[in-house]
């Protein structure tokens, strides 16, 4: 079975670069058609997909987001991160990583969620 975690500071400063990791075991990010996502949630608000990294290093991003938004990955470390600078409170919520066949969004397996608080 896949597992998914996240990783990286519950804390970032206004206009500072917010950084994840979501560590992948039981399956690799480079197993054929997959596709790893980021997805957060700002309270009281709905999930918000922000981009995926495909199973050859494809990227795509919400275009909401495109301009402040990188997804790497790091495959001796079955890794991918998530960078997003310029953050604003708005940019507040719990965020996920999540792994779909395709670049749908009917994912198979999520990590746990990682609460980000953007606040000085």
């Amino acid at each position: 079975q896949v597992q998914l975690q996240e990783s990286g500071p519950g804390l970032v400063k206004p206009s500072q670069t917010l950084s994840l990791t979501c560590t992948v075991s039981g399956g690799s990010i480079t197993t054929n058609y997959y596709y790893w996502s980021w997805i957060r949630q700002p309270p009281g608000k709905g999930l918000e997909w922000i981009g995926y990294i495909g199973y050859s290093g494809d990227t795509d991003v919400s275009p909401s987001l495109k301009s402040r938004t990188s997804i790497s990955r790091d495959t001796s470390k079955n890794q991918f991160t998530l960078q997003l600078s310029s953050v604003t409170p708005e940019d507040t919520a719990v965020y996920y990583c999540a792994v779909a066949p395709g670049s749908s969004k009917s994912y198979d397996y999520w990590g746990q969620g990682t609460q980000v608080t953007v606040s000085s």
